[in-house]
């Protein structure tokens, strides 16, 4: 009987083995549950952030799928001590085993399954858990949860067969998800501490490490002492592995948790209008016509443009993998190689917070606070101002997402006239208050917008970028996708065009009042800002730009043709079709981006040769293969004699005229030129400068034309924008590393004369070694 019995056991044992064999079998060969194609085992599906980088090799941002930026980062390029905190606290066998650890097994099953021992520890090993993360989907019913842990089983076998153990942890650490949208080790080492992989420290390590076991129970940025206490588990799991030493672990253990904590998002960090451009052109489709609406044919024109000459627009539906799908920005882990330069892009970011936030929106508050339209001018009707609110209404987030929900025109409208709490923003930080919605959308039209760049003349490399003055709260960009009335600094243009005709800058107008015949027949009659000044003299067209005199600019005007204006516009590379042949072009009212503007000037800078921006250098993969690369687009706009008397009336602009701030306010002594802009009513402030070897410009104006100054004195050009423009050239030369010197200076011919054989009065540069230019 006892040997029946003692048979029977055995079958059934026999049988149990069998059975289980065959469940293996059948989960490796993908009969039940799920198994991956052994392809996708040799090559995981990761989805890799773009990173975005300057270039002076600092990160500006990435672009990621959602709850997917992770950046990868190898084996080499992780600190040891992340290593060692992982193989202490997760696996301190993992060196010995192939995949699953027998021992580490059986003690979880008896401590924990049959003596409800919590705190005995897991049985599974970093290779179980990697396949976990990469295979395990949640299971659904109770057969799918049975199966879970046989499956990871057979896929941490298989992952064994494939990897290394170096690259099982690169895996690992790659995939793991850090929270606070840090997936990977490396974006989590930048979130919470700032640094690379490489660089962590003993109790960073351990602190990242310690996440592990559950990030959401132990997110450091919201449980401080919680976390520092799992830390200390990690760095005495470290001690008993022989990681670190008694003393080590004693002096560790006391520090603080201290962060460095660095929010990802795409919103913020440097250069996040200029991320967005390039983000939208890398991944812009083919126009087509039907994609765009009635109002958007210029839109439509441009973009059609820009793909058939620019490599870089719509660079991932031009260009294919190996596998024939297209690039992806938010999954292929490439990296993208910029021309900004990270500390000038700091320069130029700090110049607006200094000039808009700490001076110029305080005084912009002050006036506004006089008028029963603002933050409009008084001279716009009542009911225009109530139809341009209305129309902000509709366009806003809250009136999309009540009228989704299905409510009517009368609840929204008394839910926008209801005060509720909320946050606003400020140049001095968030701040809590009460307020209607209609009185929030009032209050963030008073803030004044801006945008600057500022390029190589040569090169045509954007070395920075502001596209306004907060992308997470002002995300329009007024760098290269906004447009607005340049203002006087249309009239080098008209300049150019006169010396391409023969002219020179001492040549004399007489300075009176203006009334010419347009084409149409009707009279035009333009206003100047100072009519007395030298009334009814003789003065040279040198004099006339330099003191931006409309006058003068349209009795010259009235001598060229308004076409030939607009085609040299064009040539100077502005895009925008809607430029009319009027006379009255000369003193701009056609709408320029502040990138097409800079880019134009590089001609002034660069013996009348233009080049295009230029945004990025390179394109490379995941494995550093270079996939792209990008030249300038150059083209000769004017002569190079017709750009050396340009240069001639350009820095008088500076050295004696409506630019004397740069010099006076700002010390700035390089030899430059430049023009201030400033359109009717002060609805739009530019300014215009350059040297020999950088070319900057700024525009500062209100959400829309009827948001402005009132008064000149803080209206114009020269009091909105060129202040940017000077504290932004003034940290610029102050970095000596960056190479740019005052003592530079425009390069002319020896036997160059920019008046013939006219002699032109006041010609003094206030650069003494300059002035054998003029005499």
């Amino acid at each position: 009987m006892i040997k029946k019995i003692v048979i029977g056991l055995w079958i059934l044992f026999a049988v149990a083995v069998l059975a289980i064999a065959g469940v293996f079998i059948a989960i490796s060969n993908g009969w039940i549950g799920y198994m991956p194609p052994v392809e996708e085992l040799e090559n995981p599906s990761y989805k890799f952030a773009t990173e975005v980088y300057s270039e002076d090799g600092k990160v500006l941002g990435t672009w990621s799928a959602e709850k997917e930026n992770r950046v990868y980062v190898s084996y080499n390029e992780l600190s040891p001590y992340v290593i060692n905190a992982l193989i202490a606290t997760e696996d301190i066998r993992f060196a010995e085993h192939s995949g699953i650890d027998a021992k580490a097994l059986g003690r979880a099953v008896v401590k924990r399954g049959f003596l409800m021992q919590a705190e005995a520890g897991g049985g599974s090993t970093i290779t179980q858990q990697l396949s976990k993360l990469l295979y395990s989907p949640r299971a659904r019913n109770f057969m799918e949860r049975v199966l879970q842990k046989p499956i990871e089983w057979v896929i941490a076998v298989k992952l064994e067969r494939y990897y290394t153990k170096e690259e099982i942890l690169s895996l690992y650490l790659n995939k793991f998800d850090f929270l606070n949208n840090s997936v990977g080790i490396k974006t989590a080492s930048f979130t919470y501490f700032g640094v690379e992989p490489k660089d962590l420290k003993v109790e960073e390590a351990a602190t990242l490490i310690g996440m592990c076991k559950n990030p959401s129970l132990y997110n450091p940025v919201r449980y401080n002492e919680r976390v520092k206490g799992r830390r200390n588990v990690v760095l005495h799991q470290m001690l008993k592995a022989k990681y670190i030493t008694e003393q080590e672990y004693d002096s560790l253990k006391n520090l603080p948790l201290t962060l460095k904590y660095n929010r990802v998002d795409h919103k913020e960090g440097p250069a996040a209008y200029l991320r967005e451009y390039l983000r939208g052109v890398i991944t812009a489709k083919k126009p087509d016509r039907k994609d765009y609406r009635g109002w958007q044919q210029q839109k439509f024109y441009e973009d059609s443009v820009a793909w058939a000459t620019n490599p870089l627009y719509g660079w991932c539906a031009k260009n294919r993998k190996r596998d024939g799908s297209n690039y992806n920005i938010y999954t292929d882990g490439l990296k993208i190689y910029t021309t900004i330069n990270s500390r000038m892009q700091t320069y130029a970011e700090e110049a607006v917070t200094e000039h808009l936030g700490g001076h110029l929106q305080d005084r912009f508050f002050a006036e506004a606070a006089k008028k029963k339209n603002a933050p409009y001018s008084w001279r716009l009707q009542e009911s225009k101002r109530d139809e341009m609110l209305e129309r902000a209404v509709k366009q806003s987030e809250r009136y999309r997402t009540m009228k989704a929900a299905g409510a009517s025109e009368a609840a929204i409208k008394k839910a926008f006239n209801t005060k509720e709490e909320m946050s606003v923003y400020s140049w001095k930080g968030m701040k809590d208050t009460i307020m209607t919605p209609m009185d929030s959308i009032k209050y963030y039209k008073h803030f004044l917008r801006t945008g600057f760049m500022s390029m190589d003349p040569i090169t045509g490399h954007v070395k920075a970028y502001v596209g306004g003055p907060n992308y997470t709260h002002f995300q329009y960009d007024m760098a290269m996708v906004g447009r607005r009335q340049i203002g006087s600094t249309v009239k080098p243009f008209v300049y150019a065009l006169a010396m391409e005709n023969g002219y020179t800058p001492c040549d004399e107008i007489r300075k009176v009042e203006q009334t010419i015949i347009a084409e149409n027949g009707e009279p035009w009659s333009p206003r100047t800002s100072d009519p007395k000044k030298r009334y009814g003299e003789m003065v040279t067209l040198r004099w006339g730009l330099a003191n931006s005199d409309n006058w003068i600019t349209a009795n010259l005007m009235s001598k060229l043709n308004p076409y030939n204006l607009v085609k040299l516009i064009h040539n100077f590379g502005v895009m925008n079709q809607q430029i009319d042949p009027v006379i009255s072009l000369c003193l701009g009212p056609c709408e320029i981006s502040v990138g097409e503007m800079v880019s134009a000037y590089t001609a002034f800078a660069n013996k009348g040769i233009r080049v295009a921006p230029l945004f990025v250098t390179r394109i490379e993969d995941n494995d550093g293969n270079v996939l792209a690369t990008f030249t300038p687009q150059v083209e000769e706009v004017i002569s190079a004699s017709g750009t050396y008397k340009m240069l001639t009336m350009l820095r008088a602009v500076i050295n004696e005229g409506t630019g004397g701030r740069v010099r006076r306010n700002y010390g700035i002594t390089v030899d430059m030129g430049g023009k201030t802009g400033t359109t009717n009513y002060n609805a739009d402030g530019w300014f215009m400068g350059f040297t020999p070897s950088l070319v900057s410009g700024c525009w500062v104006g209100g959400e829309e034309p009827d948001i402005h100054f009132d008064t000149m004195a803080d209206g114009q050009g020269a009091s909105m924008a060129l202040p940017i423009w000077g504290l932004y050239m003034k940290k610029v030369f102050a970095d000596k590393t960056l190479g740019y010197e005052q003592t530079e200076t425009f390069q002319f011919p020896k036997d160059f004369n920019p008046c013939g054989d006219k002699q032109e009065e006041n010609t003094s540069t206030n650069r003494p070694e300059l002035d054998d230019l003029f005499n």
